[in-house]
């Protein structure tokens, strides 16, 4: 038998999608009865509410407000408290949905509620690193420290001979999944079944029974298919809510599908960032100091602050470092996870700071990274489980080509054209949840493993099925993998790079547990859950990492630049499928030149949210901007993870690329430009 990991077999689902047959959440065959529901946005930046009305003449079955709408349980997100106050905390907020028989008259009626609000006041919205309401919070995102020092950083920065002291900024930006935020939901029998747009099916589960005070095994959450998400449905949303709400006010079926503009409002962002990143290095580029200080933003009703300094813990020697996290609390909506949280921004900076520290000293930005690598995390003082930084450095330099790069800047010409290369490093927490999982032997002699893991389009469905089969020592196609069904046995959501650590590892185990029975006779079963498993293991830093490459051309004239060619090479341990990672990885590093030259979440300071609610006025790569992209990855074995080797790589391939291609514009034209997105008037503006 050939082992299955590994191999580059075809996604499972690959057929029903492109015939049509795969179903969202949106998508499921209507109930006798079945209502549409269309919320209204508040259209204040601030204030409250004081009454909500719809003339008599409208088709609607029900209008729900905070007037008249139920009181849900105390869920910890805040955000998910709709319908609860008269409190308007950001403009596109919720402040009624409206329910009808057919989808355009909900969203005609929609747009005839009147709303009489009070108190109204201008947005306070702008993240300055001097606002007012700046704090440091508890902790960061995934439970990191809020802020690390060791040694006095200040002081060697005083005595160092070359010192990097900067500013660095990125945009809002927004995750715009290609499938919308939807929920189908029904109510029988005081049991609540939704069909969710979700990551984390067993989240949705935990929330929805603790908002409508059920028992969560009588509430049934399905994300059979996920049309995208990045982070943006990594946790209930609002729309789950508000279907589950309006189904059980008019005891009808209800489908809710938020419009593209909503996304842009409801269901979290990426936070703007501003970064003041300082470097000191001694006179042959060995640092002596990093400090790196993260300002972002949060809203009034629910504290989200990502981990923008955490990577910069890690990733270089220095004996003196500072990282810190301060949130200012504005009237917009609650950042959430975007793909890399933390993770892209911060690099972003600090990767841009080392190139700038290279040009300062004379020395290959290579040659710099290299000398500077850690022996051990230099936040804990762990060994590395694996670390290939120096490995995916060199044989990224030798296969893009590196030694025909000029360190001068401005120096290579083509025509009206300047040509540059840039590099930057990568890297990215592995992250492993506990997850149960089962498997059974059906009367065919085929084998279904069962777990409510979702498959947002990374391929989890056929990774999960290779992992069952050389666990059991079967063919994959003896195999059926169940997952996408908060009914399945309990696992963390989609999200973290984690998923497949997470979920392999439980269908590793209960799979090896099968086979230990014996012959596989039908009926017979497993269960297996990995909490103990994961809480026992070793204390090491474990991390993916990567090298990015990046050639841009720049238009003399116009500015105009663009990504020629992108190289990552990842060091990701053992890679199950050839196929799907590599989709996976440079479908990040579209990501990164997308929040290099593009994305832009522009601010309303006048009428708060966000100016810009579509894709005519929000940029995203397209494939004119995508031209010659190639992810390769070493050869890296590392016994200290999951049982299948593997690292997460949903999200390493957007770390580091934006620096990449900043650091390549400066060598095009010596301007050095250190807010995203880069466009071409701050090329322009500093070349003249």
């Amino acid at each position: 038998m050939t082992a299955s990991i590994g191999q580059s077999i075809r996604r499972t689902e690959s057929i029903a999608k492109v015939t049509g047959r795969a179903r969202y959440a949106a998508e499921q065959p209507p109930a006798v009865g079945q209502l549409y529901a269309w919320y209204v946005p508040a259209t204040i930046p601030a204030g409250t509410v004081e009454h909500v009305e719809l003339d008599a003449d409208s088709e609607t079955h029900t209008v729900l407000w905070h007037g008249n709408a139920e009181k849900l349980g105390d869920v910890e997100d805040a955000e998910l408290h709709v319908l609860q106050s008269s409190t308007v905390a950001y403009r596109g907020q919720v402040v009624a949905v409206v329910m009808a028989d057919t989808l355009q008259a909900a969203r005609a009626a929609a747009a005839r509620v009147q709303v009489r609000y009070a108190d109204v006041r201008s947005p306070d919205n702008t993240l300055t690193a001097q606002h007012a309401s700046l704090y440091a919070p508890e902790s960061v995102n995934a439970g990191f420290p809020t802020d690390v020092t060791v040694g006095d950083p200040d002081a060697a920065l005083q005595t160092a001979a070359h010192v990097v002291d900067n500013w660095y900024s990125t945009a809002p930006m927004h995750n715009s999944p290609m499938e919308p935020h939807a929920t189908t939901a029904q109510w029988s029998d005081g049991v609540l079944t939704v069909w969710d747009s979700t990551q984390a099916p067993s989240g949705v589960q935990g929330d929805l029974a603790t908002a409508f005070g059920l028992e969560p095994e009588n509430v049934r959450v399905i994300a059979e298919n996920v049309g995208g998400g990045f982070g943006a449905k990594g946790s209930t949303r609002p729309n789950a809510v508000l279907a589950a709400m309006a189904a059980r006010a008019t005891g009808r079926t209800v489908k809710l599908v938020l419009p593209r503009q909503a996304l842009f409002d409801l269901v979290g962002y990426r936070t703007p960032t501003l970064n003041h990143v300082r470097l000191g290095a001694d006179a042959d580029g060995m640092l002596l100091a990093i400090t790196h200080d993260s300002f972002q933003q949060t809203s009034t009703i629910f504290e989200f602050c990502e981990q923008t300094a955490e990577s910069s813990r890690h990733i270089y020697a220095a004996a003196n470092r500072r990282t810190t996290h301060r949130l200012a609390t504005l009237d917009v909506g609650t950042p959430r996870w975007m793909r890399a949280p933390g993770e892209a921004p911060g690099m972003f900076a600090v990767e841009v700071a080392i190139d700038e520290l290279a040009v300062a000293t004379g020395i290959d930005p290579i040659e710099l990274r290299i000398r500077n690598e850690p022996d051990v995390d230099p936040a804990s003082g762990n060994a590395f489980s694996s670390r290939s930084v120096v490995q995916c450095l060199r044989e990224g330099a030798e296969k893009f080509g590196w030694d025909r790069r000029d360190a001068r800047p401005g120096q290579r010409r083509e025509g009206r054209t300047l040509v540059g290369m840039g590099v930057a490093s990568a890297s990215y927490p592995v992250l492993i949840s506990p997850s149960t999982a089962s498997a059974r032997v059906q009367q065919d002699g085929t084998i279904t493993v069962s777990v409510a893991a979702t498959d947002i389009g990374t391929g989890a469905r056929t990774v999960l099925r290779q992992i069952a089969a050389d666990a059991l020592e079967v063919d994959a196609d003896s195999v059926t993998v169940e997952l996408g069904d908060s009914a399945l046995p309990t696992a963390p959501g989609a999200g973290g790079s984690s998923g497949t650590s997470s979920w392999g590892w439980a269908v590793t185990k209960v799979c090896h547990a099968l086979k230990s029975q014996g012959p596989y006779e039908p009926g017979n079963s497993a269960e297996a859950d990995t909490t103990e498993d994961v809480e026992g293991q070793k204390e090491l830093a474990r991390m993916a990492f990567g090298a990015q490459f990046a050639e841009v051309a720049v238009d003399i004239d116009t500015g105009e630049i663009r990504v020629r060619k992108m190289l990552g090479v990842f060091g990701i341990g053992a890679v199950m499928n050839p196929r799907l990672a590599r989709s996976q990885l440079i479908g990040g590093m579209t990501f990164g030149l997308g929040m290099a030259l593009m994305e832009n979440g522009v601010v309303d300071h006048e009428f708060g949210g966000f100016a810009n609610h579509d894709f005519a006025e929000y940029h995203i790569p397209v494939c004119a901007d995508v031209t010659d992209l190639e992810a390769v990855w070493v050869e890296e074995v590392d016994t200290e993870l999951a049982p299948m080797g593997g690292k997460g790589i949903g999200e390493i391939g957007a770390v580091g690329s934006p620096a990449a291609i900043d650091n390549a514009i400066y060598n095009a034209t010596g301007v050095r430009v250190r807010d995203l997105p880069i466009t071409l008037d701050k090329v322009l503006r500093q070349w003249r």
